[in-house]
C-alpha cells in the first residue's frame, strides 16, 4: 500500500500532456513519472517542485500525504 496519494495524472491531463512531455518538462524518463502516478514513488523534494510547476498545480494538491 502507498504511502501517499498521487494526483499527477488529474493534473497532466488537465494540462493536455504525455506522461512523455512531463518527464522531459521535469527532467526524468517517463517511467519515472508513470510510478509516480501509481503512487510506487516518493518523489524528492526537488522533482516535486519542477512537477508542480509544470502541471501548474499545488505540490499539496498532487501529493497528499496522511496526517501522523
Amino acid at each position: 500500500m502507498p504511502d501517499f496519494e498521487c494526483q499527477l495524472k488529474k493534473y497532466r491531463q488537465l494540462k493536455g500532456m504525455t506522461q512523455e512531455q512531463l518527464a522531459v518538462l521535469a527532467g526524468v524518463r517517463r517511467e519515472t513519472i508513470m510510478r509516480l502516478e501509481k503512487a510506487q514513488y516518493n518523489p524528492s523534494l526537488k522533482l516535486a517542485v519542477a512537477i508542480s510547476r509544470a502541471v501548474d498545480a499545488p505540490i499539496e494538491k498532487i501529493f497528499i500525504f496522511p496526517t501522523m
